[in-house]
């Protein structure tokens, strides 16, 4: 075999390292430059070789770039050493960076006066507590006496209360 085309797949395997090191090393762009000096370096030597060569050369190379980068960003995470270096979301609640959300959860099923027509959406009165409530059907008048019937984070779903007389 011979050695200028070993030579030509080492080029390609250190293109393909060097990217992924551009990747996570800020280097302003001089691994991509060392990258891509790499890939043209085995190119050229595929093409020395044979034309054939050179042509499934320049097939793997376009090939090569995306999939390094894809497996680069969706494989770091979850080795030891990107665990190690990445930081972690915070897990968080549904609701829990709204401070009210619990004491929003006790207004299930009580009552409230309307203060401004829900449309569906408008502003309800509750023991002196002003909540922006949306109805369960479409529209409900102002000075209307409505319950909460269910709660989903911040939002409130009222539904009308026939007033006995």
């Amino acid at each position: 075999m011979d050695w200028w085309f070993v030579f030509a797949v080492f080029l390609f395997f250190a293109s393909a390292a060097l990217l992924v090191a551009e990747v996570f090393v800020p280097s302003g762009g001089l691994l991509s430059v060392c990258s891509l000096a790499c890939l043209a370096g085995g190119v050229v030597i595929f093409f020395n070789h044979s034309t054939a060569a050179g042509w499934i050369g320049i097939v793997v190379a376009i090939l090569m770039i995306p999939t390094v980068l894809i497996l680069a960003y969706k494989i770091f995470p979850k080795t030891t050493f990107g665990k190690a270096v990445t930081l972690t979301p915070p897990t968080r609640d549904l609701g829990d960076a709204i401070p009210d959300t619990d004491r929003l959860k006790e207004l299930l099923g009580k009552t409230g006066v309307v203060l401004s027509d829900l449309r569906p959406v408008g502003m309800c009165d509750f023991d002196g507590r002003r909540v922006e409530c949306v109805a369960e059907t479409g529209y409900i008048e102002k000075d209307s006496k409505v319950m909460v019937i269910r709660v989903e984070g911040t939002q409130l779903t009222v539904r009308m209360v026939e007033e006995k007389t």
